[in-house]
């Protein structure tokens, strides 16, 4: 990967809170919205700069198209409906809210799988009979945007897929480098974490080229471990717990 610095982003300020939280484990931005969780697995929402407390209890939590969904520690996945997280399926290590009114997961076993649009939309309760469906391969983090789903592996190989709402896809693309985690923003902007805590972002990218042409390196001055991007703001997350905002 190329280490020359993204121009992108220029001021990195950390976070303003009302709330006092310390130790943000991972933060999702989409569609103007954030959420995180923190590392005894409290879920926020962030109104205006204070991060507001949800209920319950989760390790992993995204936002998007399809709502806000999250991942408890006994690897349960639930929705936030009406103010209560229902569950959905067992077995879930991540997922992402995604682009195009669908949900990506990687299960437990490194399984990759989707909801579709009508799967995501329409589930509201227990009752619900909906069901995901199995992606091939197998990814531990996967995330979409505008220009396709990308996802890593347990051995931080990068791959690219194009699928779409009903969870047709033409598998997976293998992407040059290495990464722990990636996040995909809606515009189809791309930005990861490598096994080091460097921070990368995928240049390039366009709809007659969504692999990009190559990744620059966004300079930090400490070991990043989770990252998001909406609306021109990257929100990272160091190793100590630190929770940033980079913008223009």
């Amino acid at each position: 990967m190329r280490t020359t610095a993204a121009v992108l982003l220029v001021l990195c300020l950390l976070t303003i809170s009302h709330v006092a939280i310390k130790n943000l484990m991972q933060i999702d931005a989409g569609l103007g919205q954030v959420v995180a969780t923190d590392t005894s697995q409290t879920p926020y929402y962030l109104v205006g700069n204070e991060w507001i407390r949800l209920p319950g209890s989760l390790r992993h939590i995204t936002v998007g198209p399809t709502g806000i969904w999250g991942v408890s520690n006994g690897n349960l996945m639930f929705k936030y409906v009406a103010g209560n997280w229902v569950q959905f399926a067992t077995g879930v290590n991540q997922l992402d809210a995604g682009e195009d009114q669908f949900v990506v997961v990687a299960n437990m076993d490194y399984v990759p799988g989707c909801l579709s649009r009508s799967a995501s939309l329409g589930f509201m309760g227990a009752d619900s009979s909906l069901r995901g469906i199995r992606l091939p391969g197998a990814v531990k983090y996967s995330s979409c945007g505008h220009f396709g789903c990308w996802a890593v592996n347990k051995n931080d190989d990068i791959y690219l897929m194009s699928l779409n709402q009903d969870c047709q896809n033409n598998g997976w693309r293998h992407i040059d480098g290495k990464l722990s985690m990636i996040e995909v923003a809606t515009d189809g902007s791309v930005f990861g974490v490598n096994s080091a805590g460097q921070v990368y972002t995928r240049d390039g990218i366009t709809a007659s080229k969504p692999e990009g042409t190559g990744w620059s390196n966004v300079p930090m001055y400490m070991p990043m471990k989770h990252v998001t991007y909406d609306l021109g703001r990257l929100w990272v997350i160091s190793n100590s717990g630190f929770t940033m905002v980079c913008t223009h």
